[in-house]
This record gives structure tokens, C-alpha cells and sequence, in this order.
């Protein structure tokens, strides 16, 4: 095999991105660094930067709270509801959008990225009275209803790119062999569109899991409250009695590690995903 030429460009791009990836991991092991000291050491003037002599006595502290694991449960259902919704009205709306043709179809699509342009501020009022008119606020379902009109838009804009890739002679030769339309889909284009589906629930899962405002707008009671509204309790609490910032950073920790361990079961799809969803469409 031949050498690859040496090149000082690629050691300054090297380098480049070595600093950019630890000013960005910086705060991560700060959080975490934190989570794992106590009150005392942490109010030094001087930052500790290695947890010598820490323990997990934080992470016991949050987790004797109840409303955690309630907020926990809540933060789920809703993450579970929205992102299953999204992606199956997002998947039949690409197909719409990328296989047929049809009047108003630009108009639609041109829709969807006016959509995006709206401030979700400006919405606010207009989702309390519905959510309330229908006796959902507070509610799992209404929370999962609103988050999924807010993700839906853009998850359709990014399947289309998919689906759009995907070339429609790979169904009419699989229907030459013998299969209906529906099994060619299933058994031919489906699995291609495996990578864009799981981006996208990326995509969905993160607007879910980490939304505040429209949950402090409509999640108003506090047994009804997400893990971030939660969190916010959380720190509200602990600085009236002097802010334990240890456990706030214990508890941001373990808010995160849902999301982490999302990313861990999905991302030998989600790079491919991402960059096919980039020249496609």
C-alpha cells in the first residue's frame, strides 16, 4: 500500500479539531467533575480539577427524591409518545411529498419551512386555551401532542431528502419479480430508509426530551412537571437553603444519561444517516 504523503495541513487540521472537541468537552467533564465533589470543595476559590476524595453521595442525595423518578416517568412517556408520532406521520407525509405528484405539492412543502419560521413564543397562548379546552393540560398525551406538531415539519423535510434518494426502479423491478407494491416498499426501499428513520428520531427525541417552554406553559401542576422542569424545582429548592451544587450537577448528569444512551444504541446508523441525508433530495 502506498504511504500517504505527509502533509502540514492535516496536522493543523488535526489540531484544530482536537481543540474545538475539548472546548466543547470541557463543560461535560466540569458537570460531571462537580457531581462527584462536595458543597465544601466546590465553594473554594480554587477549582478542583481531578474529583480526588469524591464520592457518588450526590447522586444518592437526588435520588432520594421521589418527584425524580415521577419526572422521569413523565419526561419518557412524552419523549416515547412524541417520537413514535413524529416519525410515522413524518415517514407518510416524505412518502407523499417524494413518490406522488400531486396539486399544491411545492405549496405544502414550501409550508413546512414557513412552519419553521414561526417563534414558538408567539404560540403560547393559542396551545393553552386548545390544550385546555380539551382538558389536556397537564396531561402526558397534550404535552406529546404539541411536541409532535413542533417536530413533524422538519422531520418530513428530512425524510423527503431519504426517500427521494431511494430510486423508484428498485420497487418496479422487485414488482417485475412477483412482489405487490406493498412488499417491494417493505422489503425493498424500507430497509434503505433504515438510516434517515433513525436520524430523524434523533432529531425527534432530543426536541422532546430537553423542550422547556411549551412544558412550563402547559405542564403547570407540579406532579405533572418533565425532567427539566424539574430540574429548575430542583435548583429553585436547593438555593433557599444555600444552592448544593453538587447535586445540581448530580442531577443534570443523570438527566443526560437518557440521552447518551440513546445515542449509544443508535449511533452505527446515525453517522451514515446524517451524512446521506446531507446529498440527498
Amino acid at each position: 500500500m502506498r504511504r500517504r504523503a505527509f502533509r502540514p495541513s492535516n496536522v493543523l487540521w488535526t489540531l484544530l479539531a482536537l481543540t474545538i472537541s475539548i472546548v466543547w468537552i470541557i463543560p461535560v467533564y466540569w458537570m460531571l467533575n462537580s457531581s462527584l465533589l462536595p458543597n465544601v470543595i466546590l465553594q473554594r476559590t480554587t477549582p478542583t480539577l481531578v474529583p480526588t476524595g469524591g464520592s457518588l453521595d450526590n447522586y444518592a442525595g437526588v435520588l432520594e427524591e421521589s418527584s425524580f423518578f415521577q419526572a422521569l416517568g413523565i419526561s419518557l412517556a412524552v419523549t416515547l409518545l412524541t417520537v413514535v408520532a413524529a416519525i410515522i406521520i413524518a415517514f407518510l407525509g416524505a412518502l407523499a411529498v417524494s413518490r406522488f405528484r400531486w396539486r399544491g405539492r411545492w405549496s405544502f412543502i414550501l409550508a413546512l419551512l414557513l412552519i419553521q419560521m414561526l417563534p414558538a413564543e408567539g404560540l403560547f397562548i393559542a396551545q393553552y386555551k386548545m390544550m385546555s379546552s380539551v382538558g389536556l393540560l397537564n396531561q402526558v398525551l397534550g404535552l406529546a401532542i404539541l411536541y409532535t406538531a413542533a417536530v413533524v415539519p422538519f422531520t418530513i423535510w428530512m425524510l423527503r431528502g431519504f426517500v427521494a434518494g431511494v430510486p423508484v426502479d428498485l420497487e418496479e423491478a422487485a414488482m417485475v419479480d412477483g412482489l405487490s407494491r406493498t412488499q417491494a416498499f417493505l422489503r425493498i426501499t424500507f430497509p434503505l430508509l433504515a438510516p434517515g428513520l433513525v436520524a430523524s428520531a434523533v432529531y425527534a427525541f432530543l426536541q422532546a426530551w430537553n423542550e422547556f417552554t411549551v412544558a412550563l406553559v402547559v405542564m403547570t401542576e407540579e406532579q405533572a412537571r418533565t425532567l427539566p422542569l424539574w430540574l429548575r424545582g430542583f435548583l429553585q429548592a436547593s438555593a433557599m437553603r444555600e444552592t448544593d451544587w453538587g447535586q445540581v450537577m448530580a442531577a443534570s448528569t443523570l438527566v443526560a444519561i437518557p440521552v447518551i444512551a440513546f445515542f449509544l444504541m443508535v449511533q452505527s446508523r446515525l453517522s451514515s444517516g446524517l451524512v446521506g441525508g446531507a446529498v440527498k433530495g
